[in-house]
């Protein structure tokens, strides 16, 4: 079941945005944004059961909550180019998530949900071992049709798209209720990847995760971003257009860590304007771009995107944030036990010689 496609953002840098619903045969909802309206039809789809998310359990030690969600065991890992589950769907071929011949861009229901609106309450327990049900929402964002794209090769449209679709998300899962939203990408098998076609994921959480919260706080303390790049000077900057800058802190766990930070206070991209919109995904795909440059191989990497807790928009500063898991050309920086037993990490390379690095190979 589909509905036609509706016009979400009023026109800027790249146009309209239109946003189509389709509910899958297993009534997980797909959505198909694109800078013209989707109207191709559907191929037939099988139903199934999905296991609505698991639970959320409360370590007394580490003041934070964990997921349990055994399903995710089974969920597609490196599957062949053929069984990709991200491409569109042609006549003849295997069934696919996006039941149709072409799109722009997909979001789609995860079929192997950490969170899920539906989660049962797990058993009572006393307060040490407290534990909730893991109602939220976890989301597939495909960024073309193309399983050779990438950020950094996607047309200005395209990312500008992006930007777009996850704004309509935060906007749609914020409306929902659910506490933090958090867009993210884990790029390369090293990080964790399982499908090689280009994506993200959104996670919508039922509370604030303990980073953030502390962010949350932080920023309501008085905390001034704004200063506080100036502060740290041309030697953290690596690039920076009309209303972005790309920097490294100095404070970077990571080697190569590098944020991109709107130049005024934001709560998040829901408050973008259009040239805001233009020149985040500007940086966005020049970003990755830099990252491949550097050891000419492409970065395994985690972004992810920080805006404001709902209930919790302002002040506060919206930052995307970069982590790379490589240190050189052929060397994976670790988690190992210091960074897993402290949350205190080792990092390899000084900020600022970070820096100056990046900046050598940002186009």
């Amino acid at each position: 079941m589909s509905d036609t496609a509706k016009i979400i953002s009023s026109p800027g840098a790249a146009g309209p945005v239109f946003r189509r619903h389709h509910q899958k045969a297993d009534g997980r909802s797909l959505y198909l944004y694109g800078h013209k309206p989707h109207n191709l039809p559907p191929f037939p789809e099988s139903s199934g059961k999905i296991a609505p998310g698991g639970e959320l359990r409360w370590h007394p030690l580490r003041g934070e909550y964990a997921v349990y969600a055994g399903h995710r065991q089974n969920r597609t890992h490196l599957p062949n180019p053929a069984d990709n589950p991200l491409a569109p769907m042609r006549k003849g071929g295997g069934e696919t998530e996006i039941p149709f011949t072409d799109f722009e861009l997909a979001v789609f229901d995860n079929r192997f949900p950490s969170l899920h609106r539906d989660a049962a309450d797990p058993p009572t327990a006393d307060e040490t071992h407290q534990r909730l049900a893991a109602k939220g929402k976890c989301e597939v964002i495909v960024y073309s049709a193309d399983s050779e794209t990438r950020l950094s090769n996607l047309t200005m449209e395209q990312r500008i798209l992006l930007v777009e679709a996850w704004i309509d998300r935060y906007t749609a899962m914020r409306e929902m209720g659910l506490a933090y939203i958090l867009p993210f990408e884990n790029r390369g098998t090293e990080i964790g990847a399982t499908l090689h076609h280009p994506h993200g994921q959104i996670y919508g959480f039922p509370i604030v995760p303990k980073p953030q919260e502390q962010a949350a706080k932080v920023f309501a303390n008085g905390f001034d971003l704004v200063s506080a790049m100036d502060s740290w000077g041309e030697a953290q900057q690596v690039a920076a257009n009309g209303t972005m800058i790309a920097m490294v802190p100095p404070f970077a766990r990571f080697p190569y860590e590098c944020w991109i930070i709107p130049k005024t206070a934001l709560p998040g991209p829901w408050t973008f304007s259009a040239q805001q919109v233009s020149d985040f995904a500007d940086l966005l795909g020049r970003m990755q771009a830099a990252y491949d440059a550097l050891f000419t191989r492409p970065m395994p990497y985690m972004m992810s995107l920080h805006a404001a807790p709902t209930e919790h928009d302002a002040p506060y500063h919206f930052t995307a944030q970069f982590y790379p898991m490589l240190r050189d050309a052929k060397r994976v920086k670790y988690l190992a036990s210091v960074e897993q037993a402290t949350g205190i990490f080792t990092v390899d390379i000084a900020p600022e010689e970070a820096a100056e690095h990046l900046r050598a190979v940002f186009a």
